[in-house]
């Protein structure tokens, strides 16, 4: 199964509105973008989830960007997981299993040690949850920025040491990886995956990597598609284009 839709539901008066239109339009997830903090209450969010339930549209978070798993300054790695941790609680209440955020930068450390001080601060995280029994997963995501933590195989490990789950971005690794991209060697990497969160969109990229995110490219999508359903990978694909709800319901169309 394949679910399709957009990166962010609006701020907190247009939520309704927008969660019917996407029902309206085949649309079944989204992504609640918690771009600089959460701005959902608790009671607010067991009302969305009410919603989004009766509409047939399963959400993910998106969590803050300012997040560095990788920082000895004890205030922003604080910070950092804080922001980490209040999206978990709130998607706890709202029904968002999947928690996605950027893990952090490489920094003055190897790329090793940037990886096991990173999966130091997600098992502490995932103790918090546990504690807090929150039914919610951390998904560290791919990253598009060479000099930022965050390659497939950095991600897949993160899973298979400290049973996290995890976030694809397919534009990001094309912007990380460029000539050595290879879509179906990602998928054959995560094809034994009972589910995957993704992202899509089209990307500007140079020699450093990601630059921005552009329109969907629909034969991009396709290619993609086919390979998804050709493994038979059960995920959700979230829209990261700047016109996300549009690009969102071409994609819903053509699958």
């Amino acid at each position: 199964m394949i679910s399709i839709g957009p990166a962010g539901i609006g701020g907190i008066k247009e939520i309704q509105t927008n969660l019917e239109f996407l029902n309206k339009n085949n649309i079944t997830a989204a992504e609640i973008a918690f771009t600089y903090g959460s701005y959902i209450k608790k009671e607010q969010a067991i009302t969305i989830k009410e919603l989004a339930k009766k509409l047939n549209i399963s959400l993910s978070i998106h969590a803050p960007y300012y997040i560095n798993l990788n920082t000895k300054e004890n205030n922003k790695l604080g910070m950092s997981k804080k922001r980490i941790l209040d999206s978990c609680e709130i998607g706890h209440y709202i029904g968002a299993k999947q928690i996605v955020f950027h893990a952090g930068f490489y920094g003055k450390e190897n790329k090793e040690e940037t990886y096991q001080f990173i999966k130091e601060q997600i098992i502490e995280l995932q103790k918090i949850i546990k504690e807090n029994k929150w039914d919610v997963k951390l998904s560290p995501e791919t990253t598009g920025k060479i000099n930022v933590f965050g390659s497939l195989d950095e991600i897949l490990r993160l899973v298979q040491e400290t049973k996290c789950s995890f976030c694809i971005d397919f534009a990001h690794l094309k912007a990380r990886d460029q000539e050595n991209y290879n879509l179906k060697e990602i998928i054959q990497k995560i094809k034994s995956f009972e589910h995957v969160h993704c992202h899509f969109s089209g990307i500007n990229y140079g020699p450093k990597g990601e630059k921005n995110h552009i329109p969907i490219d629909m034969k991009e999508f396709k290619e993609l598609l086919s390979e998804l359903q050709k493994n038979k990978i059960n995920c959700t694909i979230i829209c990261e284009a700047p016109d996300t709800y549009n690009d969102a319901i071409k994609m819903q169309k053509e699958l």
